[in-house]
């Protein structure tokens, strides 16, 4: 066995579960039953458990599959955040509510119950088979042309996407189509306020991103190039990058020390990494 001097993390070890506080269950997980729309279903398999929600894969009796948010709920060091989970379990309910019916957007699946016990902080959708977008995969000819129209449906409905810079979070669907899932960041702008500046400032955000994955992945349709979209980043994006990347960077040196990480801390390097991410990391292997 390998020695590490004391308070430090031997970067050759595998990594640990997050530590209570860093998980939005605390030391509970997704249950292995639950009701979702008045039917039972179970538990399939975890995708994602953080400091924000646990998101897993459940099956009805009829085989039909559905997605189970589960916001936080877990207290950290004696602070309450179960009312933060309540509020973006809200809203994002709400987002799937005001999309409902569009195209490459899934469905929600009615009220997630727990032990007879309504589960306000869960939000539940019905599941698409596919795969996150991969790093310079080449898709069809109608992938980004849809999945620009879908941004700018939204965008009509006064909500913006705002985490579309991880290609991870674009599906593709087993038709090759695009698909847009998690909204737990996103914007839903309130009708009493002026669309400006601001909402034309994120609604900008979204194009850039897309026309960026456009670039990386169908150069020969988009018309424009990896260095001409890095050239024209708007200087909210240049603002949001000099904040980001530090906290970034501190967040993933405190995650390796916690040894919850390891290496440079990358997501990739947890125990449980994000379920896209690790379908990505996978299917780039292979691809080598």
């Amino acid at each position: 066995m390998s020695r590490t001097k004391p308070g430090r993390i031997d970067r050759n070890e595998p990594s640990r579960p997050r530590p209570r506080w860093l998980r939005a269950l605390g030391n509970d997980a997704p249950p292995d039953t639950l009701e979702v729309g008045g039917e039972p279903h179970r538990l399939v398999e975890l995708f994602k458990h953080d400091s924000w929600a646990a998101t897993a894969l459940y099956e009805g009796p009829a085989g039909q599959r559905r997605v189970v948010k589960l916001h936080r709920k877990s207290s950290a060091f004696g602070v309450p955040l179960f009312w933060v989970g309540l509020g973006t379990a809200r809203r994002e309910s709400r987002i799937l509510r005001k999309l409902a019916g569009i195209p490459g957007i899934p469905p929600q699946a009615g009220p997630v119950v727990q032990n007879g016990v309504l589960q306000r902080n869960g939000v539940a959708r019905e599941y698409f088979e596919g795969h996150p977008l991969g790093d310079r995969e080449t898709v069809g000819d109608d992938f980004f042309p849809t999945l620009r129209s879908l941004l700018q449906t939204m965008h009509d409905r006064r909500i913006v996407y705002v985490d579309l810079h991880k290609r991870e979070n674009v599906l593709v669907d087993a038709q090759g189509r695009p698909c847009l899932f998690d909204f737990q960041i996103s914007v839903d702008w309130p009708r009493w306020l002026p669309l400006k500046p601001i909402f034309s400032i994120l609604m900008g955000s979204d194009v850039y991103h897309l026309n960026k994955h456009w670039a990386r992945c169908r150069p020969d349709q988009c018309g424009f190039g990896e260095t001409l979209i890095a050239a024209r980043r708007p200087w909210w994006i240049k603002a949001h990058r000099f904040i980001a990347r530090p906290v970034r960077e501190l967040r993933r040196r405190l995650l390796v020390r916690l040894g919850v990480r390891t290496g440079r801390g990358r997501v990739e390097s947890e125990q449980f990494a994000e379920h896209a991410l690790r379908d990505t990391t996978a299917s780039e292997r292979r691809a080598a």
